[in-house]
């Protein structure tokens, strides 16, 4: 494993990091509801492995995530740089309607008051007095950023926090955070959709990324399974799964993808890797404060993830991958 610092803080974290979205199950990964017994099992092969980065989210499962994480965690917290979000809450308190899933009404809100709710809320369900790194699940333009910075550099300096970070964000969010007068360590991670299917959003995010020591963390890397290989393209799900709700299930964006797993499958004879560790590389090679954050519930899956380190690909290689693609690359992708 490979482990750098987080942006400009002192957290030295592994190069991949474990997703918990589909861990919390909910409408949006409707074929499998995972038990604490599984979750445990998948921190055990982070373990083996050397990953010690995992992302959560209250709204993952509306709380499951993080409690089932909580069990996972029982006597080894301190082996794991823990990283969860604030923003979006189902309390009714106020902010801005986000969604409606799964019967809770989920809001939008950057305010001091509703950050530090949500930090405490979220301490309670992973049975633990401290947060390694807070995300800004979604910013919001409508309330001040600089009263936000401040309520995070505050929970810095009371201990409940080590970093922060911000997720489906603008360049110019990140350049308004650090310009912020309560300013005191900054934004240590970008969290964002990135994949050789839309890296546009990435690229216009790096320069910045470089200018203040900010990590980039890619989330999407495999376009939610749909860049594993072309067995994926036959699956199907339910209306309210995000599998369903992106690009990749129309045919015409499928039938890119059939051609691309064609040309690249001797690629992936002659150096011995699978479909996902050629795309995962090949977002590694793309920004050197790279974060690799994919979403995992097998142990199996983990260790293939894992392998996408040792694949270095040359720049004959990277170009030609993405060539692939281009006729079906998406500009904007949110997910």
């Amino acid at each position: 494993m490979e482990y750098k610092n987080l942006g400009n803080s002192d957290l030295r974290v592994s190069t991949v990091a474990l997703g918990t979205w589909g861990l919390g199950g909910g409408s949006v990964w409707s074929d499998k509801n995972s038990t604490p017994a599984e979750a445990a099992r998948l921190l055990d092969a982070c373990k083996d492995k050397g990953i010690n980065y995992i992302d959560t989210a209250p709204v993952y499962g509306t709380g499951a995530s993080e409690e089932l994480l909580a069990a996972a965690l029982e006597g080894r917290r301190q082996d794991f740089i823990l990283q969860t979000k604030c923003s979006l809450n189902w309390r009714g308190e106020g902010g801005n309607f986000h969604y409606a899933r799964d019967g809770y009404t989920v809001n939008n809100d950057t305010r001091p008051a509703a950050i530090r709710r949500d930090v405490e809320d979220s301490l309670r369900r992973l049975r633990t007095d401290y947060l390694d790194c807070l995300i800004v699940h979604y910013v919001c333009k409508s309330f001040p950023v600089e009263e936000t910075v401040e309520a995070l550099e505050g929970l810095i300096r009371e201990g409940k926090i080590r970093a922060y970070g911000l997720s489906n964000s603008q360049p110019t969010d990140l350049e308004e955070y650090q310009n912020a007068p309560a300013k005191l360590r900054g934004v240590s991670v970008v969290q964002e959709f990135f994949s050789i299917l839309s890296p546009f959003h990435g690229r216009d995010y790096f320069p910045l990324c470089e200018k203040y020591n900010t990590s980039f963390q890619t989330y999407g890397v495999l376009e939610e399974g749909f860049l594993t290989g072309p067995e994926f393209l036959n699956r199907r799900f339910a209306k309210t799964d995000i599998r369903a709700r992106i690009p990749w299930v129309e045919e015409k964006y499928q039938e890119g993808l059939r051609r691309a797993f064609a040309a690249w499958e001797p690629l992936c004879r002659a150096r011995g890797c699978s479909f996902a560790q050629l795309v995962e590389a090949w977002a590694l090679a793309q920004f050197p404060n790279m974060s690799l954050l994919v979403g995992m519930r097998k142990p199996e899956n983990l260790e293939d993830t894992v392998g996408c380190l040792e694949l270095k690909l040359s720049p004959e290689e990277l170009a030609a991958l993405e060539q692939t693609v281009k006729s079906i690359q998406v500009e904007v992708l949110d997910k």
